[in-house]
Order: structure tokens, then C-alpha cells, then sequence
């Protein structure tokens, strides 16, 4: 913790609080898809039950696939690229072709896929068939039948393995070759099955309670905040005054910490929260937690990802001291009006800004100059006499002349 002195704001609420309409539109759904439809085609569905606008997935489930879909609803599709590329795990039923010799042998086939393995996606895909590596984390097997030649193996990998690849990769291992008889993934980044999972049914039953009765209670249960996913990663709190300037794209400086996590390195990917635990963006650590509660300034984190609407708190930048110091300095002409020293710029000011190099009064003026358009030209060329006008006048109508002469003569 940094310090505990800030102003709150009375804007923004706890993200269980948000009010129906709000908590929806920053919602996610942890799926359980159906089998035959497409990922597509069930993410569709959901957007046209809860009349919602946009709709996202955290990764395609092949049509016969069933198990956890992660369906994000409008604010939240924001976090849907971070969920794509979260870790998997799977259960899969594999048929071998032929009678397998001994269990033993098919324990060490499953164990040996593991680690970085080469995969082409199959025939039928979502993705481009082009070779490429992917690392199995872990694989074992749960079950065997020896008499219907069926095996129950557990997968946990990476995002984009293909486990019908797998399957028939097994099956060239063992010699006697192999299929991917089914498949259900049972995880996908931080949600399992057992994380309140819900089925197509929940979601119609739900928007149906609540157009009917006005009762929320059912929408609620089955809708999650968008905070939920990010619950892994290291926070930053922010004050309630720096949130509309990070929503607008600014860097978290020092005066917007509040509080932080005690573990967090350079380049680690964190998240900026309000004090009220909404998620405002994803971004990129610029310090660790040491140097954070030892410097005076500088940058504490990049965004990578804007996830809170902006205007959503009131704008609160450009109203302390230094900035209305340097606003009035601007409006008298002796900072330029980029805010850079000049000559004129009182001592106690730039003595604050040595880093400035001192521009003289030339440099400022050509600084300012703007670059000459054909309009700007036009209006700073002097003004042309009589004699010039009636001349151009003049010669205009010799020229019309000119051409009627000649169109009569080619009649």
C-alpha cells in the first residue's frame, strides 16, 4: 500500500451492484455447449435471448464438441483475445483401429505425447492446415476398455492444440492406429466445470423470469462480472481522480497509485482496478512493487487494454496547481503554447523542468508557424490595385472573343 489518502468519488459501484442493464452488458456466461451447433451459432443464439449488441467466445469448439464455452456480453468482449489464449483442458474418448497388447503400452504412448509437439490442423478446420508447434502440458489416461479397444484420456495443453491430431497421432504410436471417438473440454483458462457453469436453457429461462416477473435474481446467477476472469492476475489500485485519464489512454503515474500487489515485476501483465474493485484496463508493469513505494514520480504501468467505459467517473486532470500554473503561463506568453521553457519563463518554473531545453524567442516564433496552405496564401497576398483587375478583366474578354471567332469559322 502506497498511501490510504484519496478523495472518492461518488461515481462507479461495486461491479455485483451495477444495475441490470449494466450488469449484463459487462457480463460473462460460463457455457456448457451444446453438441451439433457451431460456436458461432451459440454465441449468436445468446446475443439474440439477452438482446444485446455484441457477443464473444473464448475460443471455437468444433460443432460435435461439447463442454466449456466462455461467452462475454458487450464491455466484456474487450477481454475475449487474453481468454483465447488462456491454457485448455480436455477429456476425449479415443478408438484405436485394432486390438491394443497391453495397457502398459498405451500408459507410455500417452505420457510420451507430451511437452512441444508438431500438429497440422485436420482437414476440417477452423484454421489455416499449416504445421505448427504446440506444448501439451500434461496427458494421462483415465480409463481403457481392452474388449471395445476405448480409451479415456485427460489433456491439459495449450490453446489451438487439436486433440483430433493427438488422438490420431496416438494411434500411429501405438501401431495400430486411432480416431477421436469424442470430446468435452472441461476447462478452459480459470473456468471449470464445477464455476457455475449453465446451460442454453438457463440463459432462455432467465431472460424469461425476467420479462415476465421483473424478477433478477435467476439473470444474475447465471451472468458473472467481467472482474471474475481477471482474478489471476496482479492488481493496482487507483485513485478514484487518475481512472477517466487512464480510460482515455493515459499511462498510470505515481500521484494515480493508491495500492498494489507485493509481487508484480517489469513487463508483467496487471490489472488496474478502482476502489470500488472495477476492473478499468489491462496493462503492462513499468516498475516492481519495491520501486513503487520508494519513488516520487514516474510511470507505474502502460495499457494495454481499456476495459471501463470512459466518462464513466468525472474528468479530474488538468486541475491541480502545476497544470493551472502552467495554463496561466501559456495565456501570458511565456511558456510557448505547447508548454515548453522559453526565455521569459519565470526561474522558480523551470528550475522545476531543467530536463526542457530553454528555446529562444526565433526558435518559438518558427515553431509556431504554421505551414502554408493554398487559403492561408490567398489571404496574406496583398490586395490587387484597380489597374491590375481591369487589365486581368481585359484580357478575359480577349480571350472569350478569341473563341467565339473561332467555333464560327469551324461552322
Amino acid at each position: 500500500m502506497r498511501t490510504g489518502h484519496y478523495t472518492p468519488i461518488n461515481a462507479g459501484c461495486s461491479p455485483l451492484k451495477r444495475s441490470l442493464h449494466d450488469y449484463v452488458r459487462s457480463g460473462v456466461i460460463n457455457l456448457d455447449k451444446p453438441a451439433n451447433p457451431s460456436s458461432h451459432e451459440v454465441v449468436a443464439w445468446i446475443r439474440r435471448i439477452l438482446k444485446v449488441e455484441k457477443t464473444g467466445h473464448s475460443g471455437t469448439l468444433d460443432p460435435k464438441v461439447t463442454g466449456c464455452l466462455i461467452v462475454c456480453v458487450e464491455r466484456a468482449t474487450r477481454l475475449v483475445k487474453s481468454q483465447q489464449g488462456a491454457g485448455k483442458e480436455y477429456i476425449a474418448v479415443l478408438r484405436a483401429h485394432d486390438t491394443i497388447s497391453s495397457i502398459g503400452k498405451l500408459k507410455t504412448a500417452v505420457d510420451t505425447l507430451t511437452g512441444a509437439l508438431f500438429q497440422r490442423p485436420p482437414l476440417i478446420s477452423a484454421v489455416k492446415r499449416q504445421l505448427r508447434v504446440r506444448t501439451v502440458y500434461d496427458s494421462k489416461l483415465l480409463e481403457f476398455d481392452k474388449e471395445r479397444n476405448l480409451a479415456i484420456i485427460h489433456v491439459k495443453c495449450e490453446a489451438g492444440t487439436y486433440i483430433r491430431t493427438l488422438c490420431t497421432h496416438l494411434g500411429l504410436l501405438l501401431g495400430v492406429g486411432g480416431h477421436m471417438q469424442e470430446l468435452r473440454r472441461c476447462r478452459s483458462g480459470i473456468n471449470g466445470e464445477g464455476d457455475n457453469m449453465v446451460t442454453m436453457h438457463d440463459v432462455l429461462d432467465a431472460q424469461h423470469v425476467y420479462e415476465n416477473s421483473k424478477d433478477e435474481s435467476y439473470l444474475r446467477r447465471i451472468i458473472k462480472p467481467l472482474e471474475s476472469l481477471l482474478t489471476t492476475f496482479p492488481r493496482i489500485v487507483v485513485k478514484d481522480s487518475a481512472v477517466n485519464a487512464i480510460c482515455y489512454g493515459a499511462k498510470l503515474m505515481i500521484p494515480g497509485l493508491l495500492r498494489y500487489a507485493s509481487d508484480i515485476d517489469v513487463n508483467q501483465e496487471v490489472v488496474l482496478m478502482t476502489t470500488k474493485g472495477e476492473a478499468i484496463a489491462l496493462g503492462i508493469a513499468e516498475m516492481t512493487t519495491a520501486v513503487m513505494g520508494t519513488v516520487d514520480h514516474g510511470v507505474v504501468a502502460k495499457i494495454k487494454r481499456c476495459i471501463m467505459e470512459r466518462d464513466t467517473y468525472p474528468r479530474k486532470w488538468g486541475l491541480g496547481p502545476m497544470a493551472q500554473q502552467k495554463k496561466k503561463l501559456i495565456a501570458d506568453g511565456k511558456l510557448t503554447k505547447h508548454g515548453k521553457v522559453t526565455a521569459d519563463t519565470p526561474a522558480d518554473y523551470a528550475n522545476l523542468h531543467t530536463d526542457q531545453k530553454v528555446i529562444e524567442k526565433d526558435d518559438t516564433e518558427m515553431e509556431e508557424e504554421a505551414p502554408v496552405t493554398k487559403k492561408r496564401k490567398a489571404e496574406e497576398s496583398p490586395v490587387e490595385s484597380q489597374d491590375e483587375k481591369k487589365e486581368k478583366k481585359k484580357k478575359k474578354e480577349k480571350k472569350e472573343k478569341k473563341k467565339k471567332k473561332a467555333d464560327s469559322e469551324s461552322d
